[in-house]
């Protein structure tokens, strides 16, 4: 598939945000994250990503992320966060974007949860792939195993189950960690038009982390290849507070890609 062009190069990869969210549009917390990571041909990612954007790479490599975590308190603007409808286990497939302004993202392939009304507003007012699922996160000293479900819309047996072990904290994240974890806006395609919603959150504290257990189908379930070996990264965060804030416009009011 031909590549859309980029009008400037890649932004550069920082670990603090490029941007501010003083006016947010969403507020929430990620808490107790897993990455898992396996490297990917941009090839077989490029027909996922939303038009006007293409795999974000490094060294020539881009990676498919497996990421389970806690959300905590979704909020609306600069309302409180709401405290149970809005605190759920998530795990997430997503991929590396980058768009024709050098903007790097995410892109999500699905969203599991385990919150109904979350999942059904996520659906219908954002055009996310949420998908309701039964899921549970426990923790036990440094052990940490995430498990989930599908019950709606499925596909039925998809699921994961995945334990680690949280290591020694991170005090110099490598470049790919850099690449995988500090990714400043998600690209979506809206009604048909590309969407970017940029976020800001303080600098990740991370963890390396032993994977013991991984036992999954969400990646192959979301259109992947089957991740073939372990992850070539697995890391933990405690987690960060984090701004969505408003998708940026053109002069003529109309959302960029």
């Amino acid at each position: 598939m031909p590549q859309p062009p980029l009008a400037v190069g890649p932004e550069p990869i920082t670990a603090d945000p490029p941007h501010t969210a003083d006016r947010p549009l969403l507020t929430q917390s990620w808490l107790d994250l897993a990455f898992l990571h396996w490297a990917a041909d941009p090839a077989d990612v490029a027909p996922l990503l939303p038009t006007g954007t293409r795999p974000d790479t490094l060294y020539g490599v881009t990676y498919v992320g497996l990421v389970a975590f806690r959300m905590h308190r979704v909020g609306w603007f600069r309302l409180p966060g709401i405290p149970y409808l809005g605190s759920f286990p998530e795990t997430n497939v997503r991929l590396y974007s980058v768009d024709a302004h050098g903007r790097r993202g995410v892109v999500f392939r699905s969203l599991d949860a385990s919150r109904l009304i979350p999942v059904a507003v996520g659906r219908a007012a954002f055009r996310l792939p949420y998908i309701w699922s039964r899921m549970e996160i426990r923790q036990d000293g440094k052990t940490v195993v995430y498990t989930s479900s599908r019950r709606w819309p499925g596909p039925r047996g998809a699921h994961s189950s995945l334990a680690i072990r949280i290591g020694e904290r991170v005090e110099e994240p490598t470049e790919l960690e850099h690449f995988l974890t500090a990714r400043w806006g998600m690209h979506s395609a809206f009604f048909g038009r590309s969407l970017y919603l940029p976020n800001t959150h303080p600098r990740w504290p991370l963890h390396r982390a032993e994977l013991l257990r991984c036992d999954e189908n969400l990646v192959v379930s979301a259109g992947l290849p089957a991740p073939v070996g372990p992850p070539v990264s697995v890391l933990y965060s405690p987690g960060v507070p984090v701004r969505f804030g408003r998708p940026p416009r053109t002069p003529a009011g109309i959302p960029t890609p």
